[in-house]
């Protein structure tokens, strides 16, 4: 009986490559590297850069309100010497708090970008030192959280607030969270400051805690307003977020999109060792960008 031979096997057709399919892995991989590299990034923004930021931003507004003070430029009105409105940032106040140890250069404007260098005065109220109810904001947690000792004062507790005038000393009146009745009016003549900031667990603000102390020392001359109280933008009120679009932010997301698409296809072409030299940078610093813009989205007393 005569063996039959087997059938030799068909040679294996390589599969063809799907160009389309490789290119939405890439998309997808890339996708979730940017996902990660902001996640990231807004942790490391919020519990660690912004303090650093929030910290140079001190020294150089400082220096500034020292020097302006130093040669009787600081602004004591809603306008500057050439008349036109205080540009938002501007270095207006000294507020020095020795209970809670804290010394902070107040900003002119409470939206959140201003409060991310300090506190901030609204603009539409005097300066601190003169007649009238003078509001201070600042952050609570993010951004150094200049505020967020601001539970721990007490009705007595002296602080002081450095303008172009002088120094201003105030004292607490008290500390009132939503629902609890607002101080009487003040009489002609008086002063008082509020400082306003965000309760409740650290980054996560349940509502506003506001301190009221009245000025005890001699009220500065108050120049006639120029910005009518209640015609502030919506950014500038308490817990406010920016308005409108944010197109920085949107011009870092896609740049941080391409770097991290670009990375992933580096990977497979040159291989890991190059790309975390090339890429590991670049998508560090895209993501940091994007977490600073992503904070600045947030309430402005965060």
């Amino acid at each position: 009986m005569t063996a039959v031979a087997p059938a030799p096997l068909a040679p294996a057709v390589p599969r063809a490559r799907v160009h389309g399919v490789t290119a939405v892995r890439h998309l997808a991989r890339g996708a979730l590297l940017s996902l990660a590299a902001l996640l990231l990034g807004v942790t490391a923004q919020l519990l660690l850069v912004s303090g650093i930021q929030e910290h140079n931003a001190q020294h150089s507004a400082y220096d500034e309100l020292r020097n302006r003070l130093a040669l009787g430029t600081a602004p004591v009105a809603q306008t500057g010497l050439d008349g036109s409105l205080l540009a938002p940032g501007s270095p207006v106040a000294l507020i020095e708090v020795p209970k809670l140890g804290m010394s902070q250069v107040v900003l002119e404007g409470t939206d959140s970008a201003v409060l991310t260098g300090g506190p901030g005065h609204r603009r539409d109220t005097p300066m601190p030192g003169q007649t009238g109810t003078s509001v201070l904001m600042g952050r609570a947690a993010a951004y150094g959280g200049p505020f967020g000792g601001l539970a721990r004062l007490a009705e007595g507790d002296t602080f002081t607030v450095t303008t172009g005038q002088g120094r201003a000393r105030y004292r607490v009146a008290d500390v009132r969270r939503a629902g609890d009745p607002a101080p009487a009016a003040l009489a002609a003549g008086s002063g008082r400051v509020v400082l306003v900031t965000a309760t409740g667990p650290r980054f996560m603000p349940a509502g506003v805690l506001r301190v009221d102390a009245e000025l005890v020392s001699a009220p500065f001359q108050t120049p006639a307003a120029v910005i009518r109280p209640g015609t502030l933008p919506d950014a500038e009120e308490p817990l406010a977020r920016p308005s409108g679009v944010p197109w920085p932010l949107v011009m870092w997301l896609q740049a941080l999109l391409a770097a991290a698409v670009a990375a992933v296809w580096t990977w497979h072409r040159w291989g890991r060792h190059q790309t975390w030299l090339v890429f590991a940078p670049v998508v560090a610093v895209l993501g940091l960008q994007v977490a600073t813009g992503a904070t600045e989205l947030l309430p402005n007393l965060l």
